[in-house]
């Protein structure tokens, strides 16, 4: 009977050690965890502007996030920038946040914060009751530079008159180094690079109105210093209307029974005229994705002058179609769609050999959907040449080719009605006149002329 008494006792004990001290001890073991909580801070710049947005992320997986405090120190001076008490659970449960993203502005000069070196200080705090309840805490500080100072800008070319749907070049001096800095031509920005001079506080930038702007478009040079400050500069320029001429393509039933079948386009089975709405949609949505690829061909360009002197067109060539030229597409006396043209297309005999127009570098050679087996050189600071409807080229993209280099040969691949080279430049992302760029007198006013009379002038070259 005792031993059996002992049995019960003992299991009684086991019991009680399930139900009481195994849960108690697992909680303590959770609730005293000791894993400090995560602070991740974005700081784009060593350095905090008149205005300066931080991105901070905090986190505590096991306990849950309790507290986040951000101060800024700068002279023995302490300023808080932003502190938050978040929610609690439960004893049990901790906190119910275990992961949060904060946005906080700063801006020193509100806040009586001078210029010079400055902490950021970040402490947060978790749910655990470690501490004697008070949990983990983590700290993280950052060493700063207050700079609230925007970038002077001076500018030093002098005229700048500028055709609708043609390029410019301003020159200009920043007063302290800018990652970001150039001109906006409307909503429009053209980065502006240092390199031509020695100098590599003054930088230039090519920029350019599309066939839409003229007159009344707002020019201005800004830079953008480390710390985020920004400063804008005017100068004076003057904008040549243009008016651009309206053609009529006539669409005939040959040519969509010879070019359609270039193209892998789907259309739908019920169509009455199949032919035609493939033809509409290669002009509208094909034409629109090659544009979108041909912006993403020339978004990166070498910050290095490769070009020099005018540049070359298609010798002893014929003008068929211009820059900016309104397109209305007609069949069987009916307009089935309107485009712009963007380039100069010009006729030879067929398959004539075509050249490199100026010096640089082969960024695309290949096979772009309306345009047809084409060939783009990047000749340096954001100037683009393009090449299309070739029967054939004999570049490829990373190679180096010289003013005059044979590149390919003219064709009738792509949209083309006839063998002929549709030659377009760019300037960054925006199409331009190329007439500008084959006149030597162009060049030498609005380019060549503006470098060289830069001061000082020992450190102007020409573009090489």
């Amino acid at each position: 009977m005792r031993t059996k008494k002992k049995n019960i006792k003992s299991r009684l004990i086991v019991l009680v050690c399930f139900i009481v001290i195994i849960p108690v001890a697992w909680i303590l073991v959770v609730r005293l965890e000791g894993e400090k909580p995560s602070i991740t801070l974005e700081l784009p710049s060593p350095s905090l502007g008149k205005t300066q947005e931080l991105s901070l992320s905090v986190s505590d997986a096991k306990s849950g996030v309790r507290r986040i405090w951000i101060g800024l120190i700068k002279d023995g001076k302490e300023v808080d920038l932003f502190k938050k008490d978040l929610p609690f659970a439960g004893f049990i449960r901790g906190g119910i946040i275990h992961q949060e993203s904060f946005n906080i502005v700063v801006e020193p000069v509100k806040m009586g914060i001078t210029d010079g070196k400055a902490m950021l200080r970040m402490v947060a705090r978790d749910y655990s009751w470690r501490g004697w309840l008070q949990g983990n805490t983590t700290y993280l500080e950052k060493d700063v530079i207050i700079d609230t100072h925007a970038p002077e800008v001076g500018i030093l070319s002098k005229a700048h008159n500028v055709n609708q749907g043609g390029a410019g070049l301003v020159i200009f001096r920043v007063s302290e180094p800018c990652p970001k800095s150039g001109v906006f031509v409307g909503e429009n920005f053209f980065p502006g690079y240092p390199g031509v001079f020695k100098d590599n506080t003054i930088l230039m930038a090519f920029f350019a109105l599309d066939y839409e702007q003229g007159p009344g478009t707002k020019i201005f040079v800004t830079a953008t210093d480390v710390a985020g400050n920004s400063s804008r500069a005017g100068f004076p320029y003057y904008i040549k209307r243009k008016v651009f001429k309206k053609d009529v393509l006539e669409i005939s039933d040959r040519f969509l029974n010879w070019k359609m079948t270039e193209f892998d386009v789907d259309i739908s089975p019920d169509s009455p005229t199949p032919l035609v709405d493939k033809f509409l949609k290669i002009n509208r949505e094909v034409r629109l994705d090659n544009y979108k690829q041909l912006l993403s061909i020339v978004e990166n360009t070498d910050k290095e002058l490769y070009w020099k002197g005018a540049f070359l067109r298609l010798p002893k060539s014929a003008r068929r179609a211009g820059f900016a030229d309104h397109r209305s597409y007609k069949y069987k006396g009916h307009i089935i769609d309107r485009q712009i043209h963007m380039g100069v297309d010009l006729a030879s005999v067929a398959r004539s050999p075509v050249s490199a127009s100026n010096t640089g570098k082969v960024v695309f050679a290949g096979y772009l959907g309306i345009y047809g087996k084409t060939v783009i050189i990047d000749h340096g600071f954001g100037l683009f040449s393009m090449y299309s409807h070739l029967s054939s080229f004999r570049v490829k993209k990373e190679q180096m080719v010289s003013k005059g280099e044979i590149i390919g040969r003219t064709g009738t691949t792509g949209l083309a009605g006839g063998d002929h080279l549709h030659f377009g430049m760019l300037v960054h992302n925006t199409f331009v006149n190329p007439i500008e760029w084959w006149d030597a007198s162009w060049i030498k006013n609005n380019i060549s002329d503006k470098i060289d009379t830069v001061k000082p002038n020992p450190d102007k070259p020409e573009p090489n």
